[in-house]
């Protein structure tokens, strides 16, 4: 657990499913994603027992609500020896954009990865979402790298 200058960064629990839940839902509306709610339950309880190399962190504000999630997972990777730490979810409630709660979050999943022996943490966003990338400029570096996905289903 940190304390920071925003309230408290801590591993994700069971207990915070409903605030958890209302961030999630709000990231999934971000990008215009739904999800069946099997998928939702799985993720939760796979973030909290930390399986399959997933785990994820909230942000506590002043009065104990849940103001932001991240969530991350380790892979392997052909070019290391080690291992790779992709940040696949971030999102902080809109009234506490602009706060050092996202840097903060990323912060913490960084250290978690580098205490679990990973050599980078890595993640996308997309090209419309200035906001974040503003952020993610001053805490990565941006590479050339252009992502395709299949869908296999």
């Amino acid at each position: 657990m940190l304390t920071s200058s925003s309230g408290i960064i801590r591993p994700l629990v069971v207990d915070d499913w409903s605030g958890w839940r209302v961030l999630w839902e709000g990231y999934l509306r971000f990008y215009r994603e739904e999800l069946p709610e099997d998928v939702t339950r799985s993720t939760f309880d796979r973030l909290c027992e930390q399986r399959d190399e997933m785990f994820g962190f909230v942000a506590e504000g002043a009065e104990g609500e849940l103001v932001g999630i991240v969530h991350a997972l380790l892979h392997t990777s052909t070019w290391t020896t080690a291992s790779y730490c992709y940040l696949e979810d971030l999102f902080v409630a809109p009234e506490t954009r602009g706060t050092p709660v996202a840097r903060e979050l990323i912060e913490a999943v960084a250290a978690e990865a580098g205490r679990r022996g990973a050599d980078k943490v890595y993640w996308h966003t997309q090209e419309f979402n200035g906001r974040a990338r503003s952020l993610y400029d001053q805490v990565a570096k941006r590479i050339s790298i252009v992502v395709y996905e299949r869908e296999l289903s």
